[in-house]
């Protein structure tokens, strides 16, 4: 079995596109890409959905299971001044070195048809296969 050297690595696979689980993906990011980390991020399913350019206009829902505390988390966000988790985002690739992917299986089944639907800050269109050894060497991986 082939032995992998981690490194200062951070790879998060971003399945949830509800704001309770985007901006850990932004935070944690961030806080990686500050910290001198590669950061490599993959966005499928519904974390694909939430990265479409018409999709970041508006408030992503809270998960259903936590709706209950949906305004409480709205009207914490705005006290707190966050910018949206978005742009949080888009700060940590002006940061350090963070590579943002769009899963190509989940484009084809959503039917987006080429990566100008999605967020500026999108680096590439790849598969499953192409992004794991892009992360194998991570040090952390999450999936959120």
């Amino acid at each position: 079995m082939e032995r992998i050297e981690k490194k200062n690595k951070l790879a998060i696979i971003a399945w949830s596109g509800t704001i309770d689980k985007l901006y850990p993906v932004a935070i944690l990011s961030s806080a990686a890409a500050a910290s001198g980390w590669e950061v490599e991020i993959f966005f499928t399913f519904w974390g694909l959905n939430a990265i479409r350019k018409d999709a970041l206009k508006a408030q992503p829902k809270v998960e259903q299971t936590y709706s209950e505390y949906a305004q409480a988390v709205g009207e914490a966000i705005g006290r707190a001044g966050l910018p949206a988790w978005h742009e949080l985002l888009s700060q940590a690739k002006s940061m350090g070195k963070v590579t943002i992917y769009a899963c190509s299986t989940t484009m084809e089944l959503f039917g987006i048809r080429d990566k100008s639907a999605l967020a500026d800050f999108v680096d590439e269109v790849v598969g499953a296969a192409t992004f794991l050894e892009k992360a194998k060497d991570a040090a952390v991986t999450l999936f959120i």
